[in-house]
C-alpha cells in the first residue's frame, strides 16, 4: 500500500499563482533534499500543467523558455542549476511507444517533471511528487484547485 503525505493544498486563480505554485515546489524541492525528484503532473487539458511547469523551471533555470513538449515529447532544460527533464506523455500509447522516446534512459541527476503521469502509470517510480491540478466547479472561471504529495510505494 502507497503511503501519501501532502506539501501543499492551494487554489489559485490566475496563471501566475499557478506558475507561483510550481516555484513553491521547486523552492520545497530545494529546501528538502530528500524529496522525490520525480514529480507527476494530472490534470485535463487546459488545467495548467505547463504553467505549473514554467513555475518550477524558472527557479533551476531562470533564462528558460518552458513550452509543452507535446510533439516533441521531451524538452531539456539544462542551463541552470539543476537540470530538468519535462516530459508530455499524452501521446504515448504503450510501453513501447515510451520506450522509444529514451524516457528510461534519462540521467537522475536533475529533476523529471512528467506531464499526464497518470497515463504511465506502469512506468512511475515508487517514490515521486504527485501533483492534480483541478478546474474548481462550473462557471468559477479561472480557479484551480491544486495539491502535492510525496507518494511512496
Amino acid at each position: 500500500m502507497a503511503s501519501k503525505a501532502p506539501l501543499f493544498d492551494i487554489y489559485s486563480d490566475s496563471a501566475e499563482k499557478t506558475r507561483d505554485c510550481g516555484s513553491l515546489l521547486a523552492e520545497k524541492l530545494i529546501e528538502d533534499p530528500s524529496l522525490p525528484r520525480f514529480i507527476c503532473l494530472c490534470g485535463d487539458l487546459g488545467t495548467g500543467k505547463t504553467v505549473f511547469a514554467s513555475g518550477l523551471v524558472s527557479r533551476f533555470d531562470p533564462r528558460a523558455e518552458v513550452t509543452s513538449p507535446t510533439y516533441t515529447v521531451v524538452n531539456e532544460y539544462t542551463g541552470g542549476k539543476i537540470p530538468v527533464y519535462h516530459f508530455d506523455v499524452y501521446r504515448i500509447k504503450d510501453g513501447d511507444d515510451l520506450y522509444s522516446t529514451g524516457y528510461y534512459d534519462y540521467p537522475d541527476d536533475g529533476i523529471t517533471l512528467v506531464e499526464w503521469a497518470d497515463l504511465i502509470g506502469y512506468a512511475l517510480p515508487p517514490e515521486r511528487i504527485e501533483v492534480r491540478i483541478e478546474k474548481t466547479g462550473a462557471g468559477t472561471g479561472d480557479l484551480r484547485h491544486i495539491t502535492a504529495q510525496t507518494v511512496k510505494e
